[in-house]
């Protein structure tokens, strides 16, 4: 066993000498499980749901009575259900003491998790569907880094290797094919958006829901893009999934709502509705190391994820410089309409690039970027300008000729300009060196000696109740 002074010691000449630590404080404590207060505020809710109800409440209830080592809560929000789900929902809470009811007059999901979750006074706040599609055994995995303070918000996904699911191909399409938009257009890290088995922390739910804006199924994706957005770490469980074949749920529907709500969002994101800084500043975790700030840094640098946005943002700028073309060609010659219209859009595009395609924030080489944007404009002039006094040394091209012309001129320069963007304007700098010249790395030598001095801990899991007091 090693004296833990003598791994203080190393780790401090470690650092002395320019090795800084691999592994940041966390700035969250462990959760109080002593407080005689629910720990888990776990809410369901409910639209017409009089079937499926009473076997989810008592199945749940029953799980956790078993297996939850905490106080705990079950919350019905029955968001204007027109069915008897109200009534049994009130019955089952008058056997089940740990089950409660709230009735909402709005429907809606967002609107009921918000409102629930914002007036509970449980520290981890949890929530389901009804059909419990999601095995009951992730529930453990799913709240123990809450409790222990390791994450901020834990979802289930349905979408790694090692979840089971099983459900019909339109559902997975359209869940995959959402996602996969999620990670390319907004830079999202997290697989599945929007399994209905999801976890938070109170205190983290309170600075974060106030922002959110959407009562309906995205919800979910707005709460999830806030949380990494604000620096918060988002741990995701594989689950075992069951599809409900008759869930009353329009996937297609759903989708749209979901694509609207994308719109939406960014709007909010780059308008600054949403004070991501300032959030970001007060929830964001302690400062990374070199080497781990150098991967956060590069979370945008998915090839599939830069293409998709750099396409986005050309669609945009290529419409627009069609528009300045043809608007400039009526009272002036070809080249000098060429020439305004990409430079009025080149400004634009490499500043839109470098926040949304590349991920760049903040002033720091902005002067620079947008020097080097000029010239890959230039590249990009030549392009379009040769490709229009070739036509026109060839033959008499028509209005539409000339625009066929450099359509095709501005779609090679398109392909150029990204391979110049991302291998040389918005190349990050690789991770800084220790001091003999080598890239800094984690070995399990050096995490055993990082941790070596810290004191273990209890850490918060689901286990059988030994205290059937609280029940």
């Amino acid at each position: 066993m090693r004296n833990p002074n003598q791994v203080t010691a190393q780790r401090q000449h470690q650092i002395a000498n320019g090795i800084s630590a691999r592994l940041p404080v966390p700035r969250r404590s462990r959760v109080d499980t002593g407080s005689g207060r629910p720990v888990l505020d776990v809410t369901i809710p409910v639209f017409n749901e009089e079937r499926d109800l009473e076997e989810c409440l008592r199945r749940l209830h029953g799980y956790l009575l078993e297996s939850f080592a905490h106080p705990f809560r079950i919350t019905v929000a029955d968001n204007a259900s027109t069915d008897g789900t109200l009534r049994i929902a009130e019955r089952v809470a008058g056997e089940l003491p740990e089950v409660t009811v709230v009735h909402l007059a709005q429907k809606g999901r967002g609107n009921a998790l918000r409102r629930v979750w914002l007036a509970s006074d449980a520290p981890v706040l949890a929530y389901m569907d009804v059909d419990l599609s999601t095995d009951l055994a992730a529930l453990a995995p799913l709240l123990a880094p809450l409790i222990s303070g390791h994450s901020d918000l834990a979802i289930g996904t349905r979408l790694t290797r090692n979840s089971r699911v099983v459900r019909g191909p339109k559902r997975e399409f359209v869940s995959r094919s959402y996602n996969l938009l999620l990670q390319g257009v907004m830079g999202a890290r997290f697989t599945d958006a929007q399994c209905g088995f999801k976890a938070i922390r109170a205190d983290v739910a309170r600075r974060i829901l106030p922002y959110t804006q959407d009562n309906a199924w995205f919800f979910d994706t707005e709460l999830l893009v806030l949380a990494e957005r604000c620096g918060l770490r988002v741990h995701e469980v594989p689950v075992d999934w069951i599809d409900d074949p008759d869930s009353s749920v329009d996937v297609v529907q759903t989708a749209l709502a979901d694509l609207r709500g994308m719109a939406r969002l960014t709007g909010d994101l780059v308008s600054g509705r949403i004070p991501v800084p300032e959030l970001r500043a007060a929830l964001a975790r302690g400062p990374l190391p070199a080497a781990a700030r150098y991967t956060e840094q590069n979370r945008r640098s998915s090839l599939l994820g830069q293409l998709v946005r750099f396409g986005a943002i050309g669609v945009v700028s290529t419409l627009a410089y069609l528009l300045l073309f043809l608007a400039c060609r009526g009272f002036m010659d070809p080249q000098l309409a060429n020439f305004l219209a990409l430079l009025s859009t080149a400004v634009a595009n490499t500043a839109a690039n470098r926040r949304f395609t590349f991920g760049i924030q903040g002033g720091s080489y902005a002067a620079r970027h947008h020097f080097e944007g000029l010239i890959v404009f230039g590249l990009g002039l030549g392009l379009t300008s040769g490709a229009l006094a070739l036509v026109h040394g060839m033959t008499t091209p028509g209005r539409w000729s000339e625009l066929a012309t450099v359509t095709a001129a501005n779609l090679a320069a398109t392909a150029l300009k990204f391979l110049l963007f991302r291998l040389w304007v918005f190349r990050k700098p690789g991770p800084p060196a220790i001091p003999d010249g080598r890239p800094p790395e984690t070995g399990p030598a050096e995490i055993a000696s990082s941790t070596a001095s810290i004191e273990p801990s209890s850490t918060a899991t689901l286990s059988p109740r030994t205290d059937k007091a609280n029940s």
